[in-house]
């Protein structure tokens, strides 16, 4: 460990430029600080003066910039196109009524692309408020006391403590560091992680080491750092490119939303265009041609969807975030839907992560009887918060009954006083000062890695671990490594002396002894020792326990030592599996999703807590472990990984992104979690990457979601509700789109039939942003059908508009809609004494009464369509037509606005309607009924598995 010292004196400049050239004492003066940070009112002082640690997100697009782009897509252009060719005509030939259409258009344009304005800036402050709810926070010293803080609440002279995971929270100098390695890409473009010091390597102060930035990432080691600039005076607040850079990946349901609209902008287009030719050639009449071109383009544009879809993704973000699923990136929620391998951590997703010491081995003692696996019968884990804050003395011996076994357990934890003279006091020691976590006073009782944190804990029960941290000043840190799978710390003893302290795999440690403790007495530990020792091993690890080996040995200088040790023993630490994850991996399986446990542990350990949590089923799970990973080819690996239970065991963190690379390459929509810095590249490299909320800064920054409760249930909940998603955009495309044919049909009939228009434009928009936006918003916000985590996942290729959404639409509902309307239009007309070819003005009262007939029939048939839309394979009535109560404030504004274009002066003189008797409208109320039976059939024969039906008509 090395550490700068300085005497300070106060002074009253801050200092500039020359941050990392003066000498510490020095810097210290300038910002008027010493070692143990700033007073509480003096911090408060220094915050109001130089304002809040925060930065505008960088890369956060301009709001007038963010709504015009809402006019660029295809719909926008198409309707835009269609405004300019009313206008045309307005000019042609005057007081035809074209300019109101016109209007009319540019209207819509705008209300459309404000409404989708409205609803993503909302979506934007909601994942904002989303992200407030994980602020950063920073460990700081103030009045020489530890505490942790908003990193807004930082000041220049703040002292800040630096661990592995965290993200620096402002620019600083450090004045004491161990092993510290930080990553400033996001700052300097350095790919490899730096090895900090504190000594001055460099006149350029982005490439001297003495200095950490805001905004960099803590790799790993740890230290103590004087923060000189925050907010917008650091380096990062100060590079301008850096907050005008946006860069975006379309996300697969905005490809597909992409996707949809090109095809339907073709239809339009190709629609119109043949149909304006054929009108033109038939009649010879430019424009009328023009006109019904116009009418064709608006009806095959559905103007509602964009918003729609915006707001529905929006709603299940907030109910995600209700059930501790953060969303980070909106349009992420429906990726999850299409996941089909979960690659969880263990510790502290799929278990409770309170982790507690309950064997001992010392030496070759067994200090617990042997028995079957501790989660058998919900063993309590110990209470760690009791043992910080009491004393050994205070504690007694304590028993937990095995039921149905007839043997009582020792629990090592709670029982000190029993094993106080068995316990060797250098057992003790490794356990307490070989260790990064910290004691504290709130549960779980300490702060920091939760197996640190256990055996902090465990060790305090038997002696003040404050004073022996003391007492034994830690001089030097080799910390935890994946690879070498130990860590190793050498301290001052009271006496003088160097004590190098080893803890961690029982494998590595075992190798590295070459004697052992015995009732206080070291002798030589010979290879037959070795493998008997990993035998006890083994027999903890078959009991689902995280097995950690302790060794001791004099040092004489400050380096890493990998021979020599006197072994002390093992502790053996269980972690209770949480109890909804057996029921949560249950319904991945059922769902058609592997869900694949990934571990540092024993494999035996492994493979005993994926039984626990009903991850191997009735077989033998597939155990592969990182020397595996290492080994074999990509081809054996292939064919392990079809294995239906797979679990991957002493594996290295930064394994996982080969793990998913793996998963990829066989076609796998892979969702990935973690908690630590080396789970970064998985998380960002996966499909869907899951962070934990407790986790590092590190993690967070690089997944979609983030864990508040990191629990695996959460992640189902969360795939749930990711496949709802696209099934109800799915829902609202079929109701959107049904109501095109009878807006399409009517204008092919005025061409080829010579009939007055039985739809005008006005009529169409009224339905595309009236009638039906409220409905499909309702089907947006409904509840996933009872069979949809029964469901296999959705191929990787499957697209939003299938031919079978088209089929169900255009070839069933569709014209079923535009038979009502004929039927109500022709019904008016014939009563009223019209015959076939005969020209009706505009204004013809007739003329009004058979368009408003043909629309009310077309608002009815959409009433039935919406309920009958609520559902894909299930029968609507199996879900409850009152349940979802959108739907019925959908249909109320229907009614409504149908009854105001009907009856209101006003909107009869915009709309060109007029009233009609009541019995025209019930005219269509049969074909509404004709449409909810044809659709309950389609369901039906679906559930049948009838294979032409489902050929046909899936979706």
């Amino acid at each position: 460990m090395e550490k700068g010292s300085a005497g300070v004196k106060h002074g009253s400049s801050s200092p500039w430029g020359e941050e990392h050239l003066i000498p510490l004492a020095e810097f210290l003066q300038k910002l008027e600080v010493n070692e143990n940070g700033l007073s509480e009112e003096e911090a408060a002082c220094r915050l109001l003066k130089c304002g809040p640690n925060l930065l505008e997100d960088a890369g956060k697009e301009n709001i007038l910039k963010r709504y015009f782009r809402q006019f660029r897509n295809f719909f926008s252009i198409l309707l835009i196109v269609g405004a300019a060719l009313s206008f045309l005509g307005e000019h042609l030939d005057p007081g035809q009524g074209n300019i109101y259409i016109g209007i009319a258009l540019v209207g819509v344009v705008f209300l459309n692309g404000t409404f989708t304005f409205i609803q993503e800036y909302q979506a934007v402050k909601t994942m904002e408020s989303f992200r407030q709810l994980l602020p950063p926070h920073a460990k700081v010293l103030r009045d020489g006391n530890l505490r942790y803080v908003l990193a807004s609440e930082l000041v220049p002279g703040d002292v800040i403590l630096l661990e592995e995971g965290d993200k620096v929270p402002a620019d600083g100098r450090l004045i004491e560091i161990n092993s510290l390695k930080v990553d400033n890409s996001a700052l300097t473009g350095e790919s490899e992680p730096q090895l900090r010091s504190l000594e001055c390597t460099h006149s350029n102060l982005l490439e001297c080491r003495n200095m950490v930035f805001s905004g960099t990432l803590v790799q790993s080691g740890n230290g103590k750092a004087v923060i000189f600039a925050t907010g917008h005076d650091t380096q990062i607040g100060s590079l301008a490119t850096l907050t005008e850079q946006t860069s975006s990946v379309d996300t697969p349901i905005r490809k597909e939303l992409n996707h949809f609209i090109k095809i339907i902008s073709a239809i339009a287009i190709s629609l119109g265009v043949t149909f304006f030719l054929l009108a033109f050639f038939l009649q010879d009449i430019f424009l009328a041609s023009l006109i019904f071109a116009i009418g064709i383009i608006v009806a095959n544009v559905p103007e509602g969807l964009l918003p729609t879809v915006t707001l529905a993704l929006s709603l299940a973000s907030r109910r995600m975030a209700s059930r501790d699923a953060l969303i980070k990136q909106l349009e992420s929620v429906e990726t999850l839907g299409s996941t089909t391998v979960i690659c969880t951590d263990k510790t502290g997703t799929l278990t409770q992560n309170r982790m507690a010491v309950n064997s001992l081995i010392i030496g070759f003692e067994i200090l617990e009887p042997d028995k079957s696996s501790i989660y058998q019968d919900g063993i309590k884990a110990q209470d760690i918060n009791k043992n910080v804050k009491k004393g050994p003395a205070e504690k007694v011996a304590d028993s937990t009954n095995i039921a149905g076994s007839g043997e009582t357990e020792i629990s090592a934890a709670s029982s000190p006083v029993i094993y106080m003279e068995k316990i060797p006091p250098a057992f003790i020691r490794v356990a307490g000062l070989c260790n990064n976590a910290k004691l504290y006073e709130s549960p779980p009782g300490y702060t920091g890695d939760p197996t640190e944190g256990a055996l902090l804990v465990f060790a305090n029960s038997f002696m003040d671990i404050r004073g022996l941290q003391g007492k034994y000043q830690r001089l030097e840190e080799f910390p935890f490594d994946s690879l070498t799978r130990r860590m190793e710390v050498i301290c001052r003893t009271p006496e003088g002396e160097l004590e190098a302290y080893l803890k961690g795999a029982p494998e590595v440690v075992v190798q590295m002894c070459t004697s052992v403790m015995e009732a206080g007495v070291v002798r030589e530990l010979d290879e037959s020792g070795k493998k008997e020792l990993l035998e006890r091993d083994l027999r903890l690890a078959e009991k689902g326990e995280r097995v950690i080996a302790l060794a001791f040995r004099k040092a004489e200088d400050l380096k890493e030592y990998t021979g020599g040790f006197v072994f002390l023993g093992f502790i053996g630490i269980v972690d209770p599996p949480r109890p909804e994850a057996r029921e949560a991996i249950a319904r991945c399986h059922a769902a058609g999703i592997k869900v694949v446990m990934i571990t540092g542990d024993h494999p035996v350990t492994a493979e005993s807590i994926a039984r626990n949590v009903g991850l191997a089923g009735s077989g033998k799970p597939e155990i592969i472990t990182g020397d595996e990973l290492k080994s074999l080819s990509r081809k054996e690996l292939a064919s392990r990984l079809k294995n239906p239970s797979i679990v991957f065991a002493r594996t290295s963190p930064v394994q996982k992104l080969k793990i998913v690379q793996l998963f990829q390459a066989e076609g796998e929509i892979v969702t990935m979690t973690g908690d630590g810095v080396n789970d970064a590249p998985a998380i960002k490299n996966a499909d869907m990457g899951v962070a934990m909320g407790s986790g590092t800064d590190v993690a967070r920054e690089a997944a979609d979601m983030v864990l508040l409760d990191d629990n695996f249930a959460t992640i189902v909940n969360a795939v749930e509700e990711g496949r709802t998603v696209f099934d109800n955009i799915k829902k609202f495309i079929v109701y959107i789109l049904a109501s095109n044919i009878p807006e399409i049909l009517p204008f092919i009939a005025f061409v080829l039939l010579s009939i007055p228009l039985p739809m005008p434009v006005q009529l169409i928009l009224a339905i595309d942003l009236g009638t039906d936006i409220l409905p499909a918003i309702a089907l947006g916000v409904e509840k996933g059908e009872g069979d949809i985590m029964e469901r296999p996942p959705r191929r990787k290729d499957e697209k939003l508009l299938t031919p079978q959404v088209l089929l169900t639409a255009y070839g069933v509902k569709g014209p079923i809609e535009a038979a009502a309307g004929f039927f109500c239009y022709f019904a008016v007309l014939s009563e009223g004494g019209w015959t076939f070819g005969e020209r009706l003005a505009n204004t013809n009262p007739l003329y009004m009464q058979a368009i408003t007939a043909f629309f009310s029939a077309v608002v009815i048939c959409q009433i039935a369509n919406v309920f009958a839309s609520r559902t894909g394979t299930q029968s609507v009535f199996s879900v409850g037509l009152l349940k979802n109560r959108l739907v019925l404030l959908g249909i109320a504004s229907e009614l409504f606005i149908l009854a105001l274009i009907i009856w209101n002066p006003f909107a009869n003189l915009i709309f060109n309607t007029a009233p009609i008797e009541l019995r025209y409208m019930l005219l269509s109320v049969p074909f509404a009924v004709l449409l909810l039976g044809v659709d309950e059939l389609r369901k039906y024969l679906l559930r049948k598995n009838i294979k032409w039906a489902t050929r046909l008509f899936k979706w």
